[in-house]
């Protein structure tokens, strides 16, 4: 369950006022920490797992979302 404090621990991580490669960082590690815990919800199908999941898939949309800038979305 090492990977699940890992994720409650980014979770509570700080995450304003980074430079663009620590957006890049966050964003790599959310992808590690859900699709780590991914292999592990495929196994015990466990809702408290899909919970974590869902919640570090939003913070890694806000992430991305940063890294690619308003006017980038607005153009689609």
């Amino acid at each position: 369950m090492d990977l699940i404090q890992k994720a409650l621990e980014f979770e509570t991580r700080k995450k304003k006022g980074l430079t663009t490669s620590d957006r890049v960082k966050l964003s790599r590690e959310a992808k590690a920490l859900i699709l780590g815990i991914n292999e592990i919800y495929k196994v015990k199908k466990d809702a408290k797992l899909m919970d974590i999941m869902k919640r570090l898939t939003v913070i890694k949309q806000k992430i991305e979302k940063r890294l690619k800038g308003r006017h980038l979305l607005e153009a689609y």
